[in-house]
Formats: structure tokens, sequence, C-alpha cells
């Protein structure tokens, strides 16, 4: 059960990382022409970690509170967000971004049917009428079958299931690490793996052109974690999650606005289901009665540090 005052945490942290995710957006694009995906996500990571080190330099107490004894769950997080990141990428070139962004809304109903298995989380009414009307706003966005089916959408289905993933996995090391640790071994792992499959050739196409869209993608991309994690800290996966829908109206404006892209009436349509759904189940979420065992702090967030 999720309190009021919990909800209005959670939303605060989801705001904040849905802000940060549309100008990563943006700035994948706006870097596309000059540098590769696996490039951009190299970068990223990179950045992200110079800003880590710049605030331990400043806080040098922060740097007991990166060692962690999960290595094993954070080398299985980073691996499969980098693998769903190419793809989220890669879909950002060939669908208009509220399509992406529309897709991208499988994660909740993902997170939901995994929770139960890895976090312990009950399966509620609410919760699989979620799962379902999500799935049925994904049919009427990707129209299977019909001429109007694009296959990158498969890439941002294939992208949302390795969030879900990630959601899962970051939820387990909230009990037992730090946000900073989390977003710490996040970049420190991610790193080597974009040298592994980009190289380091990206440094020569480096131009004072591209640094307002670079420094974008390092400190959004950094800001949404930092942002997400506290989320996650703050309230349950099936309840954290769904909060993100608010970005598939802002993203669409800003596609329209940007690119010119048409504003698809079966993107909202489909939109429309997955929301009802989302909402539903955080109408019986903030409803249910607290039991008494959910009065005291949960492990997670006893003693918790945050950066």
């Amino acid at each position: 059960m999720t309190s009021p005052r919990q909800l209005l945490v959670v939303v605060m942290w989801m705001t904040g990382t849905l802000l940060s995710f549309s100008v990563m957006a943006i700035a994948i694009r706006s870097l596309s022409g000059a540098l590769s995906i696996l490039e951009i996500l190299t970068i990223r990571a990179v950045l992200g970690m110079l800003i880590i080190l710049a605030i331990m330099a400043v806080r040098p107490e922060l740097r007991h509170s990166v060692k962690t004894h999960r290595f094993g769950l954070h080398l299985l997080r980073n691996g499969v967000h980098f693998c769903s990141q190419y793809l989220w990428a890669c879909s950002l070139l060939l669908l208009p971004l509220a399509t992406v962004f529309a897709l991208e809304f499988t994660m909740p109903a993902w997170t939901i049917l995994l929770a139960p298995f890895f976090l312990g989380e009950r399966m509620t009414a609410s919760r699989i009428g979620a799962v379902v009307l999500g799935i049925a706003g994904v049919l009427v966005i990707v129209r299977p079958g019909m001429a109007t089916f694009q296959p990158a959408s498969l890439m941002v289905l294939a992208a949302a299931f390795g969030y879900a993933i990630n959601i899962i996995t970051t939820k387990k090391l909230t009990a037992t690490d730090s946000t900073f640790a989390i977003v710490f071994w996040m970049n420190a792992i991610q790193i080597p793996l974009g040298v592994a499959f980009a190289g380091v050739t990206f440094v020569g196409k480096f131009s004072w052109e591209l640094a307002p869209a670079i420094a974008a993608i390092g400190t959004a991309g950094l800001f949404a974690h930092y942002c997400m994690t506290n989320a996650f800290r703050a309230g349950d996966a099936s309840v954290v999650v769904p909060l993100d829908f608010m970005r598939i109206p802002l993203i669409a404006v800003v596609g329209w606005w940007l690119y010119s892209e048409p504003v698809d009436i079966f993107v909202f349509a489909g939109a429309g289901l997955i929301i009802t759904g989302i909402l539903w189940n955080l109408r019986s979420e903030t409803r249910r009665p607290v039991a008494v065992g959910n009065l005291a702090p949960a492990p997670g967030n006893a003693g918790s540090q945050s950066s």
C-alpha cells in the first residue's frame, strides 16, 4: 500500500525522470548525424561518470557509499540496460517520438508481471487489469498484420521488456545499496561495454557544435536514473513505473513542434487504453487499507543513503 505522502514523493521523482528522458530523446536525434548510437551511449556513460567523480571530489564521504556486495546484480542490471538503451535509441531514429514513448509503456505491464516472482509484490485485480489494458493498447498502436505495421516497433517492445528487468533489479538493489552506488555502478559498467562495441574513435569526431547535445545527454541520463532510483525507493515498482505516462503527451508535442511529426490518433487511442489501466491500478493502490506490517519502514528505506 502506498500512502498519499509516499505517492507525492514518487510523483516528484518521476517528474524529474520523464523530463530527463525527453531531453535524452532530443539529444540523441541531434547527435545521430555525427555519431553512431553506440558512440552516443558511450559518451553518455563517460560524462555521467565524470559528474559522479566530481561529486565524490567535493564530498569524499560518498566514496564509501559505492561499496557493494552485489556486483553480479549490478552487472546483470547494466548489461540488460545497455542493450535496451541501444534498441530504444535506434527506434528514436526510425519511429515518431510519440510512438516510441507510447510503446515503451508496455514496461509497466512487464514489471507488474515480473514483480510477484522477483520482488514478492502481490498480483491484484487492478494490476492484472493494467496488464490487460496495456496489451490492448499496444495492439492498437502497433496494428500487427496491417499495412501500417512498422517492424521497428518490435525494437521498442524488446527494449521495454529489458527496462522492466532493469526496474526489478533496481528495486532489489535499493534494499542494500545507496542510490549513489547504483548510479555509480551503472556508469562504471556501461563505459567498458560501450568502448568494447564502439571503440574510441568517437573522440576524434568531437566538435563544439555537438557540445550542447553531448552535455544534455550526459546530465539528463544521469539525473533520470538518480530520480528513478529514488522513486523506486519511495514506492512499489508496480506503483512507481505507471506514473511515467505523463511523458506521452509531452513528447508528442515535442515531436510535432521540432520535427513536424503528425499526431497519430491510433497512438493516442492505444495510449489511452494503457493509461486507463495505469490510473485504475494507481487508484486502487492509494485506496487499499494499510496492513499493520506495512507501518514499519521497509528494509530498503530504513537508514538508506542518498546523494
